[in-house]
């Protein structure tokens, strides 16, 4: 192996047009601590998390900061202490922010944060499942509280922008898992059509008011919202159709948010 190896970093934080922004360098290959594994990156996915980093978080301890998290590729090195994973094994994983990305030609990770890659996939297409798989599913599980099981009725999910990586992974998971009922939001026809086909019951379109929408499939208020994108465009008519007692997650960064809805309801 290559003593080194090429990467992509930067040395400060600065507008993504300016020409050192991003920039081709070279690294020594990392060493793996003992749970470690270095993995031969094979292909890596952009997440806003790369995004937030690159404008605001300065290198510590090094000469550049790397980014990339959703990795997937071959193990070529296992730590001493590693019993999980063996050299050749492919795997992917979403890694940890507080240690060097993965845009580079290898990359350091903790063995018990890493899965086996799914043998249907090819390496980009694994890639690009962890962390939205994650989001998705800490949100359904974690912070809804759904228990997973096909017996009874789990009420209603409503998700904003659920084309998206998240909105297409909750989708399945609702559906495969849960016997939710999903309601998905959409406002193109290809958009609408992938969501059905991911496994929705219903689509609606959130460029048009939700209450309305809702009440015409026979469903007035739900138990659950998902908001992934636009919750301070969206955030009025969700609230309008949230259960009492109900519970609304978001992910994205609304400038504000107004909470006394929220507590008019008893959502949480």
């Amino acid at each position: 192996m290559n003593a080194t190896m090429k990467a992509v970093g930067y040395q400060a934080p600065l507008p993504i047009d300016d020409p050192n922004s991003l920039l081709d360098i070279t690294l020594p290959v990392p060493k793996p601590e003992p749970h470690d594994l270095l993995v031969h990156v094979k292909a890596v996915s952009v997440n806003p998390v790369d995004i937030k980093v690159r404008q605001r978080a300065k290198p510590e301890g090094a000469d550049y900061k790397v980014l990339g998290w959703d990795v997937a590729g071959v193990v070529t090195q296992v730590g001493t202490d590693c019993v999980l994973f063996r050299e050749g094994d492919e795997v992917f994983y979403a890694g940890s922010l507080v240690r060097q990305g993965a845009n580079a030609e290898f990359h350091l990770v903790d063995e018990r944060i890493v899965g086996h890659k799914p043998k249907s996939l090819d390496f980009a297409g694994a890639a690009a499942l962890p962390l939205t798989t994650i989001t998705a599913w800490e949100l359904l599980f974690d912070r809804f509280r759904i228990i997973p099981g096909k017996s009874g009725d789990a009420g209603r999910l409503l998700i904003t922008g659920a084309a998206g990586g998240v909105g297409s992974i909750l989708i399945q998971l609702a559906r495969r898992l849960t016997t939710l009922t999903v309601i998905a939001t959409a406002s193109r026809e290809t958009t609408k059509r992938w969501c059905i086909d991911l496994g929705a019951h219903h689509v609606i379109d959130h460029s048009h008011p939700s209450p309305l929408q809702l009440e015409g499939i026979g469903i007035p208020a739900v138990e659950y919202i998902a908001s992934l994108n636009a919750t301070d465009q969206h955030y009025p008519g969700l609230l309008t159709v949230l259960a009492p007692q109900g519970h609304f997650g978001l992910i994205d960064d609304p400038a504000t948010l107004d909470v006394l809805p929220l507590k008019q309801k008893s959502a949480c």
